[in-house]
């Protein structure tokens, strides 16, 4: 069921997104460098949110059996979403790197990723940066009050093919709230005019993942970290958006 939001509730997320906002402009960047391991990267993100009054909300998702054991994914090159930090993962020039992080504010969630470039990067992993970012906002632009979440997936994946890359199939957005994952789902492909309408009040994660090789993906054995098929790069960037007045407003972007 997928839950409107008054003002004051959209107002509550907003709090969450503008702390990610803030830690992936104006602090994490000066970490992204060669040397610096993705396990160090997490306690340095923790921390931050931590001192500025929110709580790291991956840590323990998935429950008792394998609970995520951190406060944000961390994926390096081929790995697309959710992985998971460790000491000896270490960031070398070249890399990309893609930050994952939900963060809860009286119980309110907010979430949003963005992929780095580590030092000096080749020329196809910059368009694999650039193209997955402008696929976020092509893909925002759609979500306007009456059109179809099919909109949405639609101009992402044609934006995303027609420049020689893939989008992944097997993760999509989705709402947020009171729960960090809320309906709807909303997948980076699709068919215009399909899919559930888009109405004031939703509040959604718009978030391409978007592959130099292959859209096949598979988990490895921490149970979490998904890779490329192929052993090819992939990106993501993710934006909370809310429906307000009819137009989507970017909850994850700084005013």
């Amino acid at each position: 069921m997928v839950i409107i939001k008054t003002r004051e509730e959209i107002e509550k997320i907003k709090k969450p997104c503008q702390l990610i906002a803030r830690l992936y402009t104006e602090y994490l960047p000066k970490y992204i460098k060669p040397g610096i391991s993705t396990y160090e990267l997490n306690k340095i993100i923790e921390d931050y949110l931590i001192d500025n009054g929110a709580e790291p909300a991956t840590i323990g998702v998935g429950g008792p059996i394998n609970p995520y054991p951190a406060g944000s994914c961390i994926s390096v090159n081929e790995e697309v979403v959710h992985g998971v930090p460790k000491n000896d993962k270490i960031l070398q020039n070249g890399d990309i790197v893609s930050v994952d992080v939900v963060a809860r504010i009286d119980g309110f969630y907010g979430d949003s990723a963005i992929t780095y470039a580590v030092g000096e990067i080749d020329e196809e992993s910059q368009k694999l940066i650039d193209v997955t970012r402008e696929a976020r906002r092509i893909g925002i632009e759609e979500a306007v009050a009456g059109n179809r979440l099919g909109d949405i997936g639609n101009a992402i994946q044609k934006y995303v093919e027609s420049n020689g890359f893939t989008v992944v199939k097997d993760f999509a957005g989705h709402g947020v709230g009171k729960a960090m994952h809320e309906d709807p789902c909303i997948p980076n492909f699709g068919r215009k005019g399909r899919g559930l309408k888009i109405e004031e009040g939703m509040v959604l994660a718009i978030e391409p993942m978007v592959n130099i090789g292959t859209y096949k993906v598979n988990i490895t054995n921490d149970g979490w970290t998904v890779v490329t098929r192929d052993g090819k790069r992939s990106a993501h960037f993710e934006h909370t958006v809310a429906i307000i007045d009819g137009k989507p407003v970017v909850l994850t972007e700084l005013d």
